[in-house]
């Protein structure tokens, strides 16, 4: 599978663009394995992910670092921290 995706990426897309295989190429196979049904997979991917992707947005929003891919464009206004014990 990870010696033919990016030929046929190459063909089908007209890309010569690099294709990494990660542990997700693989989940829905494992996924099947198990049983689970395949209109579970996208949530399972979302729910396995939420905390880091909240935690770099958390990070990106405290620090005004930029750490999410380049193509990302935040548009929320600079906000100042208000304490929990402080907010409505």
């Amino acid at each position: 599978i990870e010696r033919l995706t990016p030929e046929i990426f190459k063909e089908v897309k007209g890309s010569d663009k690099v294709v990494c295989a990660n542990v997700d190429m693989y989940s829905g196979l494992v996924y099947k394995m198990l049983g689970i049904p395949s209109d579970l997979y996208t949530p399972l991917f979302a729910v396995s992910r939420i905390v880091g992707w909240a935690a770099h947005r958390m990070e990106e929003i405290l620090t005004g670092s930029r750490i999410i891919r380049p193509a990302y464009k935040a548009i929320a206004k600079p906000r100042k921290y208000i304490p929990l014990s402080e907010r409505d």
